[in-house]
Formats: C-alpha cells, sequence, structure tokens
C-alpha cells in the first residue's frame, strides 16, 4: 500500500446506458465522485451515473496500468464474467 493510504486498483463501471467503462487510479472514491460528476473522463460524461461494478488491487501503478490495458482487450463476455465472478466473491464474503 502506498504510504499515503491510497491503493492502486483497476476498475470497471458500468455506465447508464449499460455500456461498460475501464480504468485504473490510486484513490477510487475520489475516481467514482469525479466520474460521476461529470469531470473523469469524456467517455463517462455523457453516460452518468456510473456504477462500480469490478475493482482489483495492485502493489503499483504499474501492475494496476498494465491490468486496465489487458481488460480492455477483453471482449464483452469475457467482462461481463470477470464482473460476475467479482459480485459472487463479494457476496460470498458477506456470507
Amino acid at each position: 500500500m502506498q504510504k499515503n493510504g491510497k491503493r492502486n486498483c483497476t476498475y470497471i463501471l458500468r455506465c447508464s446506458d449499460d455500456s461498460l467503462y475501464t480504468g485504473w487510479t490510486n484513490d477510487i472514491e475520489k475516481r467514482l465522485a469525479a466520474h460521476n460528476s461529470g469531470k473523469a473522463s469524456k467517455y463517462t460524461r455523457t453516460r452518468r451515473p456510473v456504477t462500480l461494478v469490478h475493482i482489483e488491487y495492485f502493489e503499483t501503478k504499474e501492475e494496476a496500468m498494465s491490468r486496465e490495458y489487458a481488460i480492455k482487450k477483453l471482449s464483452r463476455p469475457e467482462k461481463s464474467r470477470l464482473i460476475r465472478d467479482y459480485e459472487k466473491e463479494s457476496v460470498d464474503y458477506l456470507l
């Protein structure tokens, strides 16, 4: 983890038009707020609100950026499977 307590992560958002957006950040709360206020990306600006549907944490910025690139190359069905698996893990964790 970084000294400031923030964590590098790769994330997937579901936009209001059901499209998916993938990015990376070291401050997910701030980045989500920026996406939903229309200040984070040109793509999500017109597709608000957005919802976080997948997140992975990494030690370094480079790892997060590399994972973002890999996810962006996945097909829609592959991304959907990744999201479903994440949602299942989250539910299992809460039980």
